[in-house]
């Protein structure tokens, strides 16, 4: 007489776990790329540690904002202000082997749980949740990423930029002269004063 619920056999058993956690592993994660998609927008050139020090200060970072760093390179602008002010923070890079190297000084710094980094175009990153972006680009760049800026991020939002503008038509509403390096700061007016600025 066979029993009315049949034990399966352990081997089997064994195989469907394995089975169904590859699904789920399959489900849930992308394969991200080793190399980037296209030509890098900009070669590296990492901000020093004192400058990204006071772009945050002049950014007036607060445990609540939402910090994003498109070019992040190896992430020290998300990771700092993680560190210091406790913020979530999220960094965008073209180049899959700055997004491994952001990720390993994010752990490092013990702050992996706060921060995410991506590999992707900066220009198709959705800023919605952002209240501060920090950006180390070339002047054109800035310039292409302005309309991005002022279509998604909220009014009261800061920008904050070392080195480079955005061109005479935005001037910044703050700069800060430290020797060798400049820092440029906008914060996003109002909805309604931003088509006079576009």
């Amino acid at each position: 007489m066979r029993p009315s619920n049949p034990v399966p056999h352990p081997a089997l058993a064994l195989l469907g776990l394995i089975l169904l956690a590859l699904c789920q592993f399959a489900a849930g994660s992308e394969v991200e790329p080793t190399k980037p998609k296209r030509k890098l927008d900009v070669w590296y050139v990492a901000t020093p540690h004192e400058v990204v020090d006071r772009m945050l200060y002049e950014a007036k970072i607060k445990a609540t904002d939402v910090v994003y760093d498109l070019g992040c390179g190896d992430g020290r602008m998300v990771i700092a202000a993680a560190k210091q002010y406790g913020t979530r923070g999220v960094g965008v890079d073209l180049d899959p082997a700055r997004i491994r190297e952001a990720r390993a000084n994010a752990k490092a710094q013990g702050v992996d749980q706060l921060v995410t980094f991506r590999v992707g175009d900066m220009f198709e990153t959705d800023l919605r949740e952002a209240t501060v972006v920090m950006l180390y680009l070339l002047p054109e760049l800035n310039r292409r990423l302005k309309p991005k800026l002022f279509a998604e991020l909220p009014p009261g939002a800061r920008v904050v930029s070392h080195d480079f503008d955005m061109g005479k038509d935005w001037p910044p509403d703050r700069s800060v002269n430290l020797g060798a390096d400049g820092i440029y700061m906008w914060v996003m007016p109002p909805l309604a004063e931003r088509s006079r600025l576009k």
